[in-house]
């Protein structure tokens, strides 16, 4: 079985994780740790780096620190993960809606005004699969609406954006925008540390406040005294020591998952029926998967394809299913009656293909093939 996404670990990895075990400074402080922070703060143009034991829990701590009230509201793609739609919920805050571009995969930005209330307090852009947001536009709402913005960018590691606000262009990286921006670790992303994440600022009191809420809440001078509730949200020195060698080689991975993508481009463009990842012209993905959406003209949906490929012997994961379709979100009377048609297509006939740092161009050849002959 050709696995969607397999990690590319090598002997810097291995060297850095012997000496943090012969450190014996494996739990959750030591220099990995603090190294691993400022040197992904310093690659994404970030003053501070709070890393967290999951992405997940970076977007719930960067919520909380909004100090948000029942009631207000975020705004967010719903084609995302639901780690997203979790944390304004976890709040007391409330998660407002909108579709998908058709082509990117990414929020509609243009739908995000329309959704603006007395109540909204932020914005939530997601960017998918790689590809980024079209941020200028966010950012100039917010700014208009003195809105804070939350960036995810748990799938966008290393991806840039080029940025016209300032009259010229300038190429930004993802994980640099708005008050707050969240990462993952998880294995199948450019940088991994098994399971971990990290938020992102250049507010030195919300890092304060971060650092603080992922630790418990304890007191600098007193340490089992509390004065707030907090998690324990701490990602351990070992797993940093995993991570660490992986950004210093950040281009290189960039590279491996460029060429991945374009290998796949030129083999699949020739498929009648498939619509491929589409990289707009302010933007350079990372393609941290590759995605397809079948064409209507194709008669099988994506999970009846997805079956073709296993038999086989490859494996691919759906696309997201919206969340206004999920029924735990549905349960707690939101989205009831909403629709977004985009979204809706794109998690009914998106899958993507494997796309890992370890894939060979051989087993790229036989994914192709596959399709070519599952689709003829």
């Amino acid at each position: 079985m050709i696995p969607v996404s397999e990690p590319f670990l090598g002997q810097s990895e291995i060297d850095n994780v012997l000496e943090c075990v012969r450190s014996g400074w494996v739990s959750s402080s030591g220099s990995f740790l603090q190294r691993f922070e400022q040197q992904w703060a310093d690659y994404c143009g970030r003053q501070f780096g709070v890393a967290v034991c999951n992405g997940t829990a970076a977007l719930q701590l960067a919520v909380l620190a909004l100090n948000l009230h029942p009631g207000d509201e975020i705004i967010l793609p719903t084609f995302t993960i639901i780690s997203c739609a979790n944390a304004i919920v976890y709040s007391g805050a409330t998660p407002v809606l909108v579709d998908s571009d058709p082509i990117t995969w990414c929020m509609d930005v243009d739908q995000v005004r329309a959704r603006i209330t007395p109540k909204t307090k932020a914005i939530m852009p997601v960017h998918i699969y790689g590809h980024p947001v079209n941020m200028d536009p966010v950012l100039d709402i917010a700014e208009k609406n003195g809105l804070a913005i939350i960036e995810d960018a748990a799938e966008a590691h290393g991806a840039e954006y080029a940025s016209k606000r300032s009259g010229a262009t300038h190429w930004i990286r993802c994980g640099s925008f708005g008050e707050m921006s969240c990462f993952s670790f998880y294995a199948n992303k450019l940088i991994t540390t098994g399971e971990g994440g990290m938020i992102l600022t250049d507010d030195a009191s919300l890092a304060e406040k971060l650092r603080s809420l992922s630790n418990l809440c304890f007191q600098p001078a007193r340490r089992f005294y509390h004065e707030a509730f907090g998690f324990n949200y701490r990602l351990t020195n070992l797993q940093a020591a995993l991570g660490l060698s992986q950004v210093q080689r950040m281009e290189e991975i960039i590279q491996k998952k460029r060429m991945i993508a374009a290998s796949y481009s030129e083999r699949l463009k020739e498929i009648e029926g498939l619509q491929l990842p589409y990289e707009k012209s302010w933007a350079r993905s990372v393609y941290w998967m590759y995605g397809i959406v079948l064409q209507d003209s194709i008669a099988m949906n994506a999970a009846e394809f997805a079956d073709e490929l296993r038999n086989r012997g490859i494996e691919t994961r759906p696309f997201f299913l919206g969340m206004h379709e999920q029924p735990v979100l549905q349960s707690h009377g939101l989205f009831l009656g909403e629709k977004y048609p985009v979204a809706e297509r794109l998690g009914r006939r998106g899958l993507y293909l494997p796309s890992g740092l370890g894939l060979k161009e051989e087993q790229i050849n036989f994914v192709c093939d596959s399709i070519r002959d599952v689709l003829s």
